[in-house]
């Protein structure tokens, strides 16, 4: 926090990577291009429910086709029942690295072993326990 405003609130351009941009509302980036939204998500898709320096990915969800960092912010600001990806459709491109853009498919990300394959960025190992939050298991 810096103030009574999250750290990454007002920033300067050189804090932030160049292919991501931060609307004024606060409550989404663009990543490569790609909108992602959170609450008080930052420059990598961190949000204010997951906030470690392996938090870097975004996962879209299938009820809404729409980037959300996290389930919580998706239940937060969706205004819907979140869906869950099924076992048929884990070749679709679901989940976005916030360190590189990279778009990964389902399977890919769980394959991947927290380790982005675009840009060798590490991810969270602990989000397999949410899969069955985004993903049928």
């Amino acid at each position: 926090m810096v103030g009574d405003r999250p750290a990454h609130v007002g920033s300067s351009p050189g804090d932030r990577r160049q292919n991501s941009e931060k609307d004024d509302d606060e409550l989404e980036i663009r990543i490569s291009g790609i909108p992602v939204r959170g609450v008080e998500i930052d420059e990598r898709t961190r949000c204010v429910h997951y906030r470690s320096g392996l938090d870097i990915v975004a996962i879209k969800f299938n009820c809404c086709q729409t980037y959300y960092s996290c389930f919580y912010c998706h239940q937060a600001e969706a205004g819907h029942s979140a869906g869950i990806w099924p076992r048929a459709q884990f070749a679709e491109k679901a989940v976005l690295c916030g360190a590189c853009g990279a778009e990964l498919t389902i399977r890919q990300y769980m394959e991947c072993r927290a380790v982005c394959p675009g840009c060798g960025s590490a991810f969270n190992p602990r989000c397999d326990s949410h899969y069955p939050l985004y993903f049928e298991t």
